[in-house]
């Protein structure tokens, strides 16, 4: 009865009755409503402007409005009730329980631009509200005489007046019949009526403690109190300046995003206010346009979203230059509406998982249109109004709200979510009172002077690549709202293989639960880091210790025991993921020195990497040292500590490359730490069932294989294989067993379960009681703090690897991943789509390396490869890769790989297929394209070994290795990624196979056939017998050679850039042979003493000869052309650069100078700078210079000047530029030695030369991503040859093993070795406008020098000192100095 009732008049055409006419209509509709209103003893309201039932045009109860040309007249048409009411009394307590109209103006309603599309006038929705009063209506029945237009359409009249009543939606008169039984019922009716608005007027009394109760649940959704595991979007408008001491709930609410209505928030509004404590992402609406069409992930990266709260200002910003302009309502629909809905949109379906964040609506000021519409569009996209909440301090304000937001929501179910009249200063303290974190705007960090200091918490959020770990970590805890059974579930989650959280520490310490037990190998690292902090002077400012840990085995907890039990000795932080070097590098900086003093003079940070691959570490720890450099610290004093914890299956192998800082944490406990284990499993049991602590329990009994099968059998037992929670079960453990840090969405699961997404709050039941006994025992859900998605994964990965095993014997691995993948349910499901498709395509893509700590190299994934080994496990592998080629959308790479796995079976012509099908999606990819070359190249290979001699065999054999060739060469000139030259390898490795071949060929196979065969090769001549056989072919084949020797030069060149590494994403898709990606040197020497084989026309009686004398080598070298000496040369090793400096890294320097003495001797002697070939004249120079290194006092050694003389012949500049390994030389041979000045020519060619061989570079670093430039001989203090030393006598006055030799380059230590400081010679020069200088030889020149860490640089213009390193990207720095 308090509820009002509602009827809808269209007025679609009365609207444009005459002003007398349409007062009629109005009064006729309304005194006919309210009578009846009156009578039934209920409150109501009538809308006009609305739909009463559905047309072809409109829809029952859709807004469509109307123009209003006359507003009086509505208003007037109330002056019938005197005329209508039947007496004085009635026509009193008519004008009392009518209100008088509301207009309210229609701004965004596609049907009324049919109505005023010709004119721009508005359009409205008028209403009459009747509100009765029992004390008015008691004991009377209420009749009214309608006004009614006569039919001479000039005089009005009044019908006959009759009672009305509301009979369900409608509005009828009382028949007579019935008219005795409804008076006699008018009594109960009253009472019914004085009962409801005494019921309503006691509310008011009752407000308080109701309220308080109501706004706990709406904000809990249930729970005892607020905590991280649910977001909360705020939708407001002006907060007035009394509201803003009373926000303080706000900033310990979990806060995603706020749409804020007020244009001056952050100058005077809410924004500003928050802005105090907490750091925010200042957004406008478009913002959340996506229109780059990015994936959720990036998204939320490039909004920075969950890392701090995202401020979108819905209405412009004042005092903003850009961004959106603040407007009118009715402009705001025309033009943001659309995006205000795209934004809700892509939150409520790409971003936050349903039933994980409340949307709470602060009415803080007059009610405007656009903020009832953001309401429209939450309570659409979360389909009702299940996680809504309003709360409003002013009655007035919300029912201006409710009657326009009940077109979405009935206003029943709008009073269920709202919180009216409370005031804003109770909302405050009632919603601090049941949060679990108190507002601590300050936390604390340790100080060098042993003291402490505070860390804002909006400086915190600054440093968001970094998770800090305080002094006060957690204390800022409720934990008197905590009960018991919610702190012994924070403890079960970890022993049942949950990560450990900082609560664990914190509620041990505080003794609400059980210590924690530290394994040896935290004792252990305590004492590598106890002794790194108490050295008086530190060894390196950037320090690390390493802990290797078997998955599963705890290294993650002994890590973050550390980071806990440190952080009031050192300052802690753990690098989060997917962040930028220079990001962490940057913050880690200021955390170091946050409120020190004495710069120099800071506690060390410790920062925790988890997982991280080799190039982040080592490029972090440079940035670090760079910035330690610049910044002038003392190089003595410790800086940073990175705490390197990473998982590998054979961590004691990891341990023993770097015993000293290496620690390794194994499955198996060791003798002392049984007992405490066994202790501590006897205590758990006093609390939880086995089954819920069972990572413990396998921890205790080593991961026995024999107990771990037997639990999973026994498990295995129990289920229903046919139930869907089953097969979720078979999807996770495969995910879990090949993919690290696999797991699988809540939404996901929630979605294959069939679990409805829209569910009432009273009846919601976690997605945990929908799973069976069995599941919730393997299963551990995880909702951690560092990530939005709710997940689920198998408590072990031992224990995913042993159901994954059983389970095969029912449903075989390729069943399972195929049912996974062509579940469309599961992946078509938009949240956490992202992820799930990155696991899929690891699943099928990423392979086993022993380099990242897995047991085995694999050339397939190891999915891919279990496969294989099952009964027509080939078929269904290439089955499963289609299948996951649709899955993913087309992935090219996955196409890529499954043209590799065909071509290893030797299904070459399906390889071919999907070979083309990948480079049909990336055309220029160089991988794809190589992968091409590769299919042909493997087809060859087996058309070649697999021969029967017949000419078309020939052709065909001729044809495919051509084809292969083409593909390796279109691959060499794509310029979308890095030109590493991958494709030169495959070229080389088919030319070389196919010269074998053309020299197996029938007519070449003879006594003479080889030398028919050079002259086929290498001059005009055809034989008759191929003339017309290999018509297509000759073109080709005659330039082999030349293709060939191209091809293995580029390979050197590039070799001699950089050292030879591949990053782990390219590793996955490299289809090369192991040989070329690891050790490409090796298989340069090999291939160039191939190539030369062939094209050796010396006897290989002759060649033995050579080999044990040297004479006659040289006799036989004075007849030689050119051509001849070039490939000898080859095959002796010396045919370019890298193959010539390799043998600089022979342990025999003896042996090595005597191959290069052999080398020389092949050249004539009395040589002249034009008696060669440039590149020979190169590699002739490159030899003269490694004999130096090898063999100082040989009597083949040419002196530096001559060596000079012959080099003026390279040219600097021009088309015909010499080589790269020639421009490196002249900077090499023309370096001035100590004190001594060049001429002015030879000063200007060793300008000219540094300066293109840094444009050189600059040009190949366009395709190139940042690879580990090679820096080949440094400046030493000795005059002539001898002033280059080669890196090789560097590295061997460094001592240790192979990782602490690493460290000591990366660390500057190499630098002060003083027997390195004995050899090298330190160059003097300047800075200048961020750039590094010496002086060029002559008095007025300079050269600019490039510092091999660009940020070792001091700031400002400096005088320096530091070595001088010949790099083929020019001259390079190391250990820049400033001079005092």
């Amino acid at each position: 009865m308090i509820d009002p009732c509602h009827e809808y008049k269209s007025l679609e055409n009365s609207h444009k009755l005459n002003s007398n006419s349409l007062k009629l209509k109005v009064a006729f509709e309304v005194l006919r409503f309210a009578c009846a209103c009156m009578n039934v003893r209920s409150n109501g309201t009538i809308h006009f402007g609305i739909t009463d039932k559905n047309s072809g045009k409109h829809r029952h109860g859709e807004i469509i409005g109307f123009p209003v040309s006359s507003p009086e007249d509505f208003v007037d048409a109330l002056d019938y009730i005197e005329k209508s009411f039947k007496g004085s009394d009635q026509q009193c307590d008519a004008r009392s329980c009518i209100r008088n109209p509301r207009f309210i103006e229609v701004l965004d309603k596609e049907t009324s631009e049919e109505t005023s599309e010709e004119t721009s006038e508005k359009t409205w929705v008028i209403e009459y509200d009747v509100v009765l009063k029992a004390s008015i209506v008691k004991d009377k029945l209420f009749y009214v005489g309608l006004p009614k237009l006569a039919d001479n359409d000039k005089k009005n009249k009044l019908e006959k007046k009759v009672p009305f009543q509301r009979v369900g939606a409608n509005t009828k008169e009382i028949p007579e019949d019935d008219l005795f039984l409804f008076i006699q019922r008018l009594r109960e009716k009253d009472q019914q009526r004085e009962d409801a608005e005494s019921s309503s007027n006691q509310t008011t009394v009752e407000c308080e403690e109701d309220q308080e109760r109501k706004l706990s649940i709406l904000l809990t959704c249930g729970k005892t109190h607020m905590d991280d595991s649910m977001f909360y979007i705020i939708v407001t408008n002006k907060f007035h300046t009394e509201h803003l001491s009373h926000m303080s709930f706000l900033l310990h609410m979990n806060i995603f995003c706020v749409f804020d209505f007020d244009p001056d928030s952050k100058k005077s509004g809410l924004c500003g206010k928050y802005k105090e404590q907490k750091a925010v992402n200042l957004h406008f609406l478009d913002n959340y346009a996506n229109n780059d069409r990015l994936k959720p992930s990036d998204f939320v990266d490039s909004l920075q979203l969950f890392e701090r709260t995202s401020w979108i200002f819905c209405n412009g910003r004042k005092n903003f230059p850009g961004g959106e302009k603040t407007c009118d309502e009715k402009t705001w629909i025309k033009t943001r509406k659309k995006k205000l809905k795209k934004a809700v949109s892509l939150i409520c379906n790409d971003i936050l998982p349903r039933q994980s964040f409340v949307v709470l609506f602060l009415l803080m000021s007059h009610i405007e249109q656009p903020l009832v519409e953001t309401f429209h569009e939450f309570f659409a996209e979360m389909n009702g109004n299940d996680f809504l909440a309003v709360i409003s301090e002013s009655k007035e304000n919300y029912e201006n709200w409710a009657s326009l937001a009940q077109v979405s929501c009935h206003m029943s179910s709008l009073k269920e979510i709202s919180i009216v009249e409370m005031p804003l200063s109770h909302v405050d303290a009632t919603v601090q009172s049941i949060q679990l974190s108190k507002n601590q705007p300050t936390r604390t960090l340790p100080v060098f002077n042993g003291a402490l200091c505070f860390l804002k918490s909006v400086e915190e959020a600054m440093l968001d690549s970094l998770e800090i770990i305080s002094v006060d970590q957690c204390d800022d805890t409720n934990v008197d709202i905590m009960s018991e059974e919610e702190i012994q579930q924070i403890e079960r989650n970890f022993y049942h293989g949950g990560k450990i959280k900082w609560i664990n520490f914190w509620l041990s310490d505080k003794q609400k639960c059980g210590n924690i037990i530290k394994r040896d190998a935290y004792n252990e690292t305590s004492t590598i880091l106890e002794k790194i902090k108490q050295r008086p002077k530190a060894i390196r400012p950037i320090e690390s210790v390493n802990i290797y840990h078997q998955p599963g085995s705890g290294g993650s907890t002994v890590a973050r025991q550390i980071l806990w039990s440190w952080r009031k000795k050192v300052r802690c932080a753990v690098v989060k993921q997917s962040k930028e070097i220079t990001t962490v590098c940057e913050h880690a900086v200021r955390l170091r020195e946050h409120d020190e003093r004495d710069k120099d003079n800071c506690l060390p940070v410790l920062l925790l990497l988890e997982d991280r691959n080799a190039d982040y570490i080592h490029d972090l720890r440079r940035e670090l040292g760079n910035v330690v450099a610049t910044q002038k610290r003392n190089p003595s004093v410790l800086c940073f500590i990175l705490l390197i914890c990473n998982r590998s299956n054979k961590p004691e192998k990891m341990c023993r490359e770097s015993s000293s800082q290496t620690v390794a944490v194994r499955h198996q406990l060791t003798n002392e730490e049984k007992p405490l284990f066994s202790k501590k499993l006897e205590q758990l049991k006093l609390k939880f069932e086995a089954n819920f602590i069972l990572t413990f329990v396998l921890l205790i009994e080593g991961f026995k294989k024999s107990y771990i099968e037997d639990f999973v059998k026994n498990l295995l037992l129990k289920i229903d294989h046919s139930s869907r929670t089953t097969r979720l079960i078979r999807f996770v453990a495969l995910l879990n067993y090949y993919v690290e840090d696999s797991y699988l969405s809540v939404s996901h699961c929630e979605a294959s379960l069939g679990i409805a997404t829209h569910v009432e709050r009273a009846q919601y039941h976690a997605f945990v009681d929908q799973l069976s006994d069995e599941a919730r025992i393997i299963f551990i859900h995880l909702n951690e703090s560092s990530t939005h998605i709710s997940s689920i994964r198998i408590i072990h990965p031992k224990l995913a690897e042993e159901i994954l095993t059983q389970l095969s014997a029912i449903f075989p691995q390729s069943d399972i991943a195929m049912d996974l993948i062509t579940d469309k349910v599961l992946i078509n499901h938009r949240f956490a789509r992202d992820e799930l498709l990155k696991f899929i395509r690891d699943l099928f893509i990423k392979r086993s390396k022993k380099s990242r700590g897995d047991s085995v190299d694999t050339a397939f994934s190891p999915l891919i490869e279990h496969i294989s080994t099952e009964k027509g496990g080939v078929q269904k592998a290439v089955d499963l890769m289609k299948a996951a080629y649709l899955a993913l959308g087309k992935d090219p790479y996955v196409a890529q790989q499954l043209a590799r796995l065909l071509y290893t079976k030797f299904r070459f012509e399906e390889a071919l297929e999907w070979a083309e099908e990948a480079k049909s999606l990336l055309p220029l990819d160089p991988f794809v394209l190589d992968t091409l070359g590769q299919v042909y190249k493997k087809w060859f290979y087996h058309l070649f070994d697999t021969r029967t001699p017949s000419p078309e065999s020939d052709i065909k054999i001729i044809s495919t290795a051509l084809k292969g060739i083409s593909a390796f060469r279109a691959s060499e000139k794509s310029l979308t990624k890095e030109a590493v030259n991958r494709s030169y390898y495959g070229e080389v490795d088919v030319g070389c196979r196919l010269l074998k071949f053309l020299s197996e060929v029938n007519i070449f196979s003879n006594n003479t056939g080889k030398s028919e065969l050079m002259q086929y090769l290498l001059t005009d001549y055809i034989p008759e017998d191929v003339k017309k056989p290999w018509q297509g072919f000759h073109h080709q084949l005659k330039g082999l050679q030349k293709s060939l020797c191209n091809a293995l030069e580029c390979i050197s060149e590039d070799l001699s850039y950089f050292q030879p590494d591949i990053s782990e994403e390219d590793e996955e898709l490299d289809a090369r042979d192991p040989e070329q990606v690891y050790s490409p040197k090796k298989w340069l020497r090999r291939k160039s003493a191939v190539y030369a084989e062939f094209f050796c026309i010396i006897s290989d009686e002759s060649d033995q000869e050579a080999e044990s004398d040297s004479t006659d080598i040289a006799s036989q070298a004075e007849g030689l052309s050119p051509f001849q000496r070039q490939i000898r040369t080859y095959k002796l090793g010396g045919g370019h650069f890298t193959s010539i400096l390799s043998l600089l890294f022979d342990k025999d320097p003896q042996r090595a100078g005597k191959k290069l003495e052999t080398i020389i001797e092949m050249y004539p002697e009395n040589l002249r700078s034009n008696s060669l070939e440039p590149t020979e004249l190169a590699n002739y120079i490159v030899c003269q210079i490694a004999l130096n290194c090898t063999l100082p006092g040989s009597s083949k050694l040419l002196s530096l000047d001559k060596l000079q003389y012959l080099s003026k012949r390279f040219i600097t500049k021009g088309k015909n530029m010499s080589s790269a390994s020639a421009l490196f030389l002249l900077s090499l041979l023309f370096w001035p030695e100590s004190g001594k000045e060049l001429s002015s020519a030879d000063a200007q060619l060793l300008l000219s030369a540094i300066n293109a061989l840094q444009r050189l570079f600059e040009q190949k670093s366009l395709n190139t991503r940042r690879r580990k430039l090679l820096t080949h001989f440094f400046l030493a203090k000795p005059k002539g040859l001898n002033k280059f030393v080669h890196k090789t006598v560097i590295e061997a006055l460094v001592k240790g093993t192979l990782s602490e030799r690493n460290l000591k380059w990366l660390g500057g230590e190499v630098w002060k070795n003083e027997e390195v400081m004995k050899l090298l010679q330190r160059v003097e020069g300047w800075t200048e406008n961020g750039s590094l200088f010496v002086k060029g030889g002559t008095r007025d020149g300079k050269i600019r020098v490039h510092p091999r860490h660009s940020a070792s640089l001091p700031n400002g213009n400096e005088q320096v000192t530091f070595y001088l390193g010949f790099s083929f990207d020019g001259v390079v720095a190391s250990d820049i100095q400033v001079m005092e």
